[in-house]
């Protein structure tokens, strides 16, 4: 716990209103959304790369975005660290009476019903005159996470398909109003259209134990590996890619697909 004190004096230290930083003295909660998010990416960064070294670093500066915020809290006599602390060992216990109580499930499902169930309650206790279903989830959030967060709620009070045939029938649909509203030419209904059918892709990812945010990061992240390996092709040739044919990058885009298999 030393370097957790050390690390709370030196965040007090920043924030003093005499001796401190100037540019840490103007922040506020608002101020540092950015920050937070984008300390919360690199951490995932790191992770995917598998560079445990880089993630130490990360996970010390989203930790940083916590003290922060805890920082100003304290000084609004909101909350402090150790609140914080407190209540996210109190959550962890209360969730996990299978670890902490002599409560036994009989599989993960079981499991993670149990703890859908104790979210519930929880969100329950913190009702407010407008609660609907689907309130609580963070809305800016990436889209791909709240759609999935939205899905995962409403289907927890019923609203889902019990099958995966139907969601697969649901996508073709869709797809089929996508091609109509491009004919349209209608940019707005187009827009509409295709959010529609990513809104169900979504919806097929949850049925398949997928998670969409993820999924579409690595296949980002294949796609980029890809044309990174057709770029370099062609700047060996003397030329750059948009001066190719699109039969020739095609070519060139299977044949990544075959050699980076091999990486």
């Amino acid at each position: 716990m030393k370097n957790t004190q050390r690390l709370l004096l030196v965040m007090h230290k920043l924030r003093d209103p005499e001796s401190g930083c100037s540019w840490d003295r103007k922040q506020d909660f608002s101020s540092l959304i950015p920050y937070t998010l984008e300390e919360a990416y690199e951490v995932v960064d790191a992770i995917e790369r598998d560079d445990m070294q880089d993630l130490q670093s990360e996970l010390g500066d989203l930790l940083f975005q916590v003290v922060f915020h805890a920082q100003l809290a304290e000084e609004q006599d909101l909350f402090d660290f150790e609140q914080v602390a407190g209540s996210v060992a109190d959550k962890l216990i209360r969730r996990h009476p299978h670890v902490f109580s002599d409560v036994v499930y009989a599989n993960e499902t079981e499991q993670h019903q149990a703890w859908e169930s104790l979210k519930a309650s929880e969100r329950a206790k913190k009702e407010v005159e407008n609660h609907t279903i689907l309130s609580g989830v963070a809305k800016n959030l990436p889209a791909l996470v709240q759609c999935k967060k939205i899905q995962d709620r409403a289907a927890n009070h019923g609203f889902d398909w019990t099958e995966i045939e139907p969601v697969y029938d649901k996508v073709l649909e869709e797809l089929e109003e996508v091609k109509e509203a491009w004919h349209s030419g209608d940019q707005v209904h187009i827009e509409e259209e295709i959010g529609d059918l990513l809104l169900i892709a979504v919806n097929l990812a949850r049925h398949m134990q997928v998670e969409p945010e993820q999924a579409l990061r690595k296949s980002t992240q294949k796609f980029t590996r890809r044309f990174e390996y057709i770029e370099n092709k062609v700047l060996q040739s003397g030329r750059e890619v948009k001066q190719c044919e699109l039969n020739e990058l095609d070519s060139l885009w299977n044949e990544a697909k075959i050699a980076l298999k091999k990486v």
